[in-house]
């Protein structure tokens, strides 16, 4: 069942990507809306999602999905008694992860499907079409990039670590907290990199080219495929408390390559737990 369902997350997040590659093109003519401060949605956001989606009815109709365009609501595709969702898998997905940079030509920009059963990630795929890099994984199977297994980095020392990040731009009154956070990171690492879209974040954790990743306030849909990816590539995904993150859940996020790097990560950034966040 679930080599099926990791082939369906690849199928669809491949069918959302051809229509970021349709758009790409013509990116001064594409209608777009601002959903909140710095958060945009276009009309390739919504094509991308209907593609992808409709990938999943094809062969699941009667799975439920979580899909960022549709206001962050669970939409089952068919309904059970009392408009209860089915029973059954739950598709999580982010059509265009990164619609800022896609809407400026910068190419760091992809799609998101992840699958749960349970509230845990069976599989999940990110496609980056400009990159040319399609990353999957199924549970107890591995993590690949373009057919090729990919692992973790091997570093274990904070301060030969690059870290990703991503900013708190949804909810700016975080941003004295993170600013802390950033400036103590900064000071114990050996850089940090922010791409604008947690996704590909995580998928550059799974695949060494980051040795981990923290980010808050992230969406189900920003994480889904990501957690499953970073863990079967060998690395951890948790909340910044170190607590368990399950693919619905989003909030905030710590990933890392090794037990001993992601304690390490944690204690810096939870150093700043301590001041005050204005409501």
């Amino acid at each position: 069942m679930t080599r099926e369902l990791a082939r369906t997350a690849l199928d669809a997040a491949e069918a959302a990507a051809a229509i970021h590659i349709r758009y790409a093109d013509r990116l001064e003519s594409i209608r777009q809306a601002e959903k909140g401060q710095s958060d945009f949605v276009s009309e390739a956001d919504l094509a991308a999602q209907d593609a992808a989606l409709g990938v999943i009815r094809e062969r699941f109709p009667d799975h439920a999905i979580l899909a960022e365009e549709n206001e962050g609501k669970q939409v089952p595709l068919t309904e059970m008694p009392g408009g209860r969702a089915a029973d059954g898998p739950l598709w999580i997905v982010d059509p265009l992860d990164g619609t800022t940079n896609f809407l400026h030509g910068h190419p760091i920009y992809a799609a998101s499907v992840g699958v749960a059963i349970d509230g845990r990630s069976v599989a999940g795929a990110v496609v980056a079409p400009v990159l040319g890099e399609r990353w999957w994984a199924e549970r107890g199977e591995g993590a690949f990039l373009n057919g090729e297994r990919i692992r973790v980095s091997a570093a274990r020392e904070l301060r030969t670590a690059l870290i990703g990040t991503g900013f708190p731009f949804k909810n700016l009154p975080l941003l004295p907290l993170y600013q802390d956070q950033l400036g103590r990171v900064l000071k114990s690492t050996a850089g940090i990199r922010r791409l604008g879209s947690a996704a590909l974040d995580l998928c550059y954790v799974a695949g060494g080219r980051l040795d981990a990743f923290w980010e808050m306030g992230l969406s189900p849909w920003d994480v889904a495929a990501g957690i499953i990816i970073v863990e079967e590539a060998g690395g951890m995904v948790t909340t910044l408390s170190g607590s368990p993150l399950g693919a619905a859940d989003g909030g905030d996020v710590l990933a890392a390559n090794s037990v001993e790097l992601h304690r390490a990560l944690g204690g810096v950034v939870e150093a700043s737990g301590n001041m005050a966040v204005p409501d």
